[in-house]
Order: structure tokens, then C-alpha cells, then sequence
């Protein structure tokens, strides 16, 4: 897991696990803890947070997870690193961390809406087709790094590696460092949490290091 302090409308202290990984969340729950945050964000839509919450945070049972060829490829890939749990564990013991403190967990993504018209205004229809190709092609030969940092990096490569599939990407994270910066607004520290893959360039854009706007997209 990546992990680093920044300084923003508040301290930030964000945090990368590999998603999926189990091993992942001892350490991410223990950094949260000695950081002791005011408030805490998610690379989560709203969306996807309401149905964590329902369905795996304060259901008593389980649903069946259907996953896309794509994520059972994912998975089987990095299940070599240790178990792997679907839906992500990282934000499932996320939500039960914060519930048992009282604290709400503030989505940062886009909505589904507003993430699918992201999608169609960077991704065209030759991408499309190459994104596909390209996931049938690393599940046939999934990378096989050292690390499970080193997969999910390499995955990401893979598979959303062209043009507009970086632009669509750079885009979203733009969104949630705004509402990031927004949530920490009077706060003394906040923690924000997303996947690994997603890291780097978040990191960049809360140090403004980037020569991006951070305005409403």
C-alpha cells in the first residue's frame, strides 16, 4: 500500500491499496487509526458507497457478486499475492471502520452519471474497441511483477493505457481532489483513500504539481 502526508485546506494523509487485496486492509485501518482524521473520503461514487453500505456493511447476509470477464481475470491474476475479495475489501472494512466511530465516509467520484458521460466524452469508439482487445489480451497473459503494487500498476497500464483512457482517468481524479479539498475545508486532517493505480496522480494534483485546473469540470 502507498501512503503519503500532504498539505492541502488541510493535512492529508492519502492512502493506495492495491484493491482487492485482503492484506491490504490491516495496514490501511492501522494508518487511519494513528492519523486520527476529522473526516475521511473515498475514490467511491455515491453510488457505489450506498451499495456497500446496504448490501455488505449492514446486510446480514451477502448477495452474489456477478463480475465482468475483466475483473474475474483481475482477480485470478492477483489472488498469487494472497486472497482476494470481491466486492473490494479495502472500502467494505472502510465503511465498518468509520460506522463503529460514527463518522461518515464522503464519496469523492463522480456520480455513475456524470462518470459515464466522463467516459463517452474522452473514450471514442476506435479506444473502445482497443480497451476490449486489450482486456481479453492480459487475461490470456496476466503480468506477473514481484508485487502486488507492481500488478495493479502494470494491470492499469494494460488495460486503460491509451490516450483517452488516461484523459478519462485524469479527469475523475480532478473531481476528487476537488471534493477532497472541499471536505477539508476547517477541518484539521483529513484521509482519502483510492486505488493503488490512481496514486500518483492524485498525489500530484493536491501537491500542484500538475498544471491542471481543479475547477467544476
Amino acid at each position: 500500500m502507498k501512503s503519503e502526508s500532504l498539505r492541502s485546506t488541510s493535512d492529508v494523509l492519502l492512502l493506495a491499496p492495491v484493491r482487492g487485496l485482503l492484506a491490504e486492509v490491516p495496514a490501511l485501518l492501522g494508518q487511519l487509526a494513528a492519523f486520527a482524521p476529522d473526516a475521511v473520503g473515498a475514490g467511491l461514487s455515491a453510488e457505489e458507497l450506498g451499495s456497500l453500505q446496504q448490501y455488505f456493511v449492514r446486510s446480514d447476509a451477502e448477495p452474489v457478486v456477478p463480475l465482468t470477464t475483466n475483473e474475474v481475470n483481475e482477480v485470478r491474476g492477483l489472488s498469487r499475492f494472497g486472497e482476494v475479495r470481491v466486492p473490494n475489501p479495502t472500502y467494505v472494512e472502510l465503511l465498518r471502520w468509520a460506522d463503529a466511530r460514527g463518522m461518515p465516509i464522503e464519496p469523492l467520484d463522480p456520480s455513475e452519471d456524470r462518470t459515464a458521460r466522463l467516459f463517452t466524452e474522452h473514450i471514442g469508439y476506435v479506444e473502445l474497441v482497443r480497451r476490449t482487445v486489450k482486456e481479453r489480451s492480459v487475461g490470456r497473459r496476466p503480468p506477473t511483477p514481484s508485487t502486488p503494487d507492481e500488478f495493479a500498476l502494470a494491470w492499469d497500464r494494460e488495460v486503460a493505457g491509451g490516450r483517452g483512457s488516461r484523459d478519462f482517468a485524469r479527469a475523475r481524479d480532478r473531481h476528487l481532489v476537488r471534493r477532497a479539498q472541499r471536505l477539508g475545508t476547517g477541518k484539521s486532517r483529513i484521509a482519502v483513500v483510492v486505488d493503488r493505480e490512481r496514486f500518483d496522480v492524485v498525489r500530484a494534483l493536491f501537491a500542484g504539481e500538475l498544471a491542471e485546473p481543479l475547477a467544476e469540470d
